[in-house]
């Protein structure tokens, strides 16, 4: 019986899976036919250039034989899927789950109107999906965004958010969805996670409070000045964590929470599904907390595929309900993303062949010369479970490294890049 990197010309057939191009409807099509075409989806990470990377031309390359679930949409998984297959892999693209809107949109739009009048000093934004709420809600007001932001995002215009309102993302995918629809970011995380937002204001707060004290507000009301420059908004999905809300508010400022939408569960396909069961995935790629859950919920818990999770808090979450986690993304990006999984899949390959593992310092195909590669390298957290053979192990099997990994803090929120939900 083949080992688990099984060696794609003894004929395994995977199911099809439906893979979805930017320029048309889903398509039933085998999973290893799929290829890189132009993505639709996160700003800060573009599909790869398939042609020029290894296992483009001859169908081979470092993840050849390696299966990698990605539990996303088709079109937000596709930058990163295009850049698996271009270095072998097969890639099972599915969502776990999906946004739903609100039922009663008063809370939202009022938010959006006392923003429209200057009532924040800021807007803290920790997901794409709550930019969508925002531009909805903004819409049914006859504005956009970027109008109701003001011009470049700086304020002062009719019926804007004002000169003293600013704007602070969790990550570059959410900064970059803000920079789309003409909103100018005045704060960005370094670590994505509301810890790391939370850090950054830290870093800021004595400029903040003269550069608040200073700047006229767009309001002639003094009373409502003084309030307004404490107040921030932050528009999140119904499951967020508080960590972000409370780590505020212990900083003295005056948060205003509202729910911009609802996170529902979404069925995976029965391809993926059979291919779960069947022993034929290597790699999930966990993109938020509730990915996680959704994931160990439908396929259960298996403790021989492997990992990756985009961010700590993501690991935490399904550590949280028994999922394996063998490398954390060193940012929440799909380049970040790709080079964790080729790294996981090495390490699979080398541990099937019995060959020494690479050592940190070996360059990925996928992270390019210098710092910008380095920066994307991933760290790893566990070794690779044994091979399958026969009944899946139960956790109590696995590996003394898997079962002696270092725990993220619980104090973080789900990273919510690239519309990551909580």
């Amino acid at each position: 019986m083949p080992g688990r990197l099984r060696d794609p010309q003894r004929g395994r057939d995977l199911p099809s899976v439906q893979h979805t191009d930017a320029a048309g409807p889903p398509s039933e099509t085998p999973a290893r036919s799929a290829t890189a075409s132009g993505a639709v989806g996160q700003e800060d990470a573009p599909a790869a250039d398939d042609s020029a990377a290894p296992g483009a031309a001859d169908g081979t390359g470092p993840l050849t034989g390696t299966t990698v679930l990605v539990p996303r949409s088709p079109e937000r998984a596709e930058p990163l899927a295009a850049r698996l297959r271009a270095q072998g892999a097969t890639v099972l693209v599915s969502p776990a789950i999906e946004r739903a809107p609100i039922e009663d949109t008063a809370a939202m739009d009022a938010a959006v109107a006392d923003l429209a009048h200057g009532a924040f000093a800021w807007v803290v934004v920790t997901s794409v999906n709550a930019i969508d709420e925002l531009t909805a809600s903004a819409a049914r007001r006859g504005l956009t965004l970027a109008a109701l932001a003001g011009p470049s995002g700086a304020g002062g215009a009719a019926d804007s958010a004002g000169p003293g309102t600013r704007w602070a993302a969790v990550g570059p995918a959410t900064r970059g969805a803000l920079e789309a629809v003409g909103v100018r970011v005045d704060l960005e995380a370094t670590v994505n996670s509301a810890r790391g937002l939370l850090a950054a204001f830290d870093a800021l707060t004595d400029q903040l409070s003269e550069a608040h004290r200073a700047e006229p507000r767009a309001t002639s009301d003094n009373s409502s000045e003084t309030t307004a420059s404490r107040r921030v908004l932050v528009p999140q999905g119904d499951l967020a964590k508080p960590t972000m809300a409370e780590g505020l508010r212990e900083r003295g400022w005056d948060v205003h929470v509202v729910t911009a939408y609802r996170t529902v569960s979404h069925a995976l396909s029965p391809e993926v599904v059979e291919a779960w069961r069947a022993g034929a995935v290597d790699v999930v790629v966990l993109t938020s907390g509730s990915v996680a859950r959704e994931v160990a919920a439908q396929l259960g818990v298996d403790p021989h595929v492997a990992g990756v999770a985009i961010g700590e808090p993501t690991a935490e979450a399904a550590h949280a309900v028994g999922l394996r986690i063998d490398a954390v993304a060193e940012r929440a990006t799909d380049e970040a993303l790709a080079v964790a999984v080729l790294r996981v899949g090495a390490e699979l390959s080398e541990a099937h062949r019995g060959i020494p593992r690479l050592s940190s310092d070996d360059e990925s195909p996928l992270a390019g010369p210098g710092p910008a590669g380095a920066a994307s390298s991933g760290h790893t957290l566990a070794s690779p479970a044994p091979a399958r053979t026969g009944t899946p192990a139960s956790p109590a099997h696995l590996s003394e490294a898997h079962q002696a990994l270092p725990r993220p803090s619980s104090d973080g929120p789900t990273p919510t890049e690239g519309r990551n939900l909580p």
